[in-house]
């Protein structure tokens, strides 16, 4: 239910902002980084849907146009796009609504299969189709739809939003509150990924500026790695760095008793002999998440020791 609300949702956001289907759209001729980058992972989707359909693995599937639709879609490609409909750069607006337009029917024929109900009528309600979805054929697309420096490019923009979005939260910055970014042996590709995509990155991780580290890492600011670049946020500022010390070390402990209690009831052989496998199962996994969470605290607590 959720994920066909997001699905109409888009497509009621990309009718907002004018993104008719053209019929002479050719995807191959796109000029934005931003569009190639979205064009070629309609491709890599189409792929391992493919490849997954042709296997009989319908989960894998499944898995792979959500996770294209939801994430890279939706999450990602309409933020980014929202400044260029916003913007005064006729040509680029027209390129992007088009491209949306194309990458949004591309996912509605791509999930047929899956969901055929909602996507015939969003075929239907989005202009005039020569045929029917249901015979509409199979989309297939050459390797040259995938444009290797786009994909780094914006992938890496996609990956260091997220990075700064997860030390916020691990840090418990508050939402509103706008910090500083500084990259230290920054690459030449990230320092242009940087250059031409600060406003959106300064948007999407609440951020006041960004830039390049000259000379020491300020104190009171944490530090991540992101692929060969040092990210170094300045939090001192916008928290209390002991109190956020001490209540890190109460979520390590907190995880230290529930990996203490999981580990106890797997050590005992009659629960192990004579509970139900899945409920065994399920006590392994609750270990393992258990432990997971205590080394993202761990590695939290290491970055603010360091920072403060």
């Amino acid at each position: 239910r959720n994920f066909c609300t997001k699905i109409w949702n888009a497509a009621r956001f990309c009718e907002m902002n004018e993104c008719t289907v053209d019929p002479d759209f050719n995807p191959k001729t796109v000029n934005s980084t931003l569009n190639r980058w979205i064009i070629g992972k309609v491709a890599e989707a189409e792929a391992q849907t493919a490849a997954a359909l042709a296997a009989y693995r319908f989960n894998d599937a499944a898995s792979a146009l959500y996770a294209f639709t939801w994430g890279t879609f939706c999450d990602w490609y309409l933020e980014f796009a929202k400044p260029v409909f916003a913007g005064d750069d006729a040509a680029a607006k027209a390129e992007t609504r088009a491209t949306a337009a194309w990458v949004l029917d591309q996912i509605v024929i791509l999930l047929h299969p899956i969901i055929p109900f909602i996507t015939e009528e969003l075929w239907e309600s989005r202009g005039e189709r020569a045929q029917p979805l249901i015979s509409t054929p199979w989309p297939e697309y050459g390797a040259d739809l995938i444009d290797a420096d786009a994909n780094a490019e914006m992938d890496w923009v996609v990956r260091l939003i997220s990075q700064i979005r997860a030390v916020r939260a691990e840090m418990n910055v508050p939402p509103g509150a706008k910090i500083p970014m500084l990259l230290k042996d920054a690459d030449e590709a990230a320092k242009r990924a940087l250059a031409a995509h600060k406003d959106l990155i300064l948007r999407l991780a609440r951020l006041s500026d960004a830039g390049m580290l000259d000379g020491e890492v300020p104190k009171g600011a944490v530090q991540d790695v992101l692929d060969e670049t040092t990210v170094i946020l300045p939090i001192a500022d916008v928290i209390d760095l002991g109190a956020e010390q001490s209540r890190l070390e109460k979520e390590i402990a907190k995880q230290d008793a529930e990996i203490t209690r999981f580990e106890k009831k797997l050590a005992n052989e009659k629960f192990v002999a004579n509970a139900p496998a899945e409920v065994v199962e399920g006590e392994r996994e609750k270990l393992g998440e258990a432990q997971a969470a205590r080394a993202r605290l761990e590695e939290a607590l290491k970055r603010l020791t360091a920072a403060a």
